[in-house]
């Protein structure tokens, strides 16, 4: 249960961190990346059982 909430709620993050006003795509992939790190981390940890 605690997975799949995690899971989700880092999605929206990813989702929330696309540039997508004027002065953010100054940032560029750093904000989405880490976010992307992220989620790949929990998808690991609940595909092998440790969440």
């Amino acid at each position: 249960m605690l997975g799949t909430i995690l899971l989700v709620l880092l999605i929206l993050l990813l989702i929330g961190a696309i540039p997508a006003w004027p002065y953010s795509r100054g940032w560029g992939y750093a904000p989405g990346g880490f976010i992307s790190v992220l989620l790949i981390v929990v998808v690991v940890l609940l595909l092998t059982g440790r969440i």
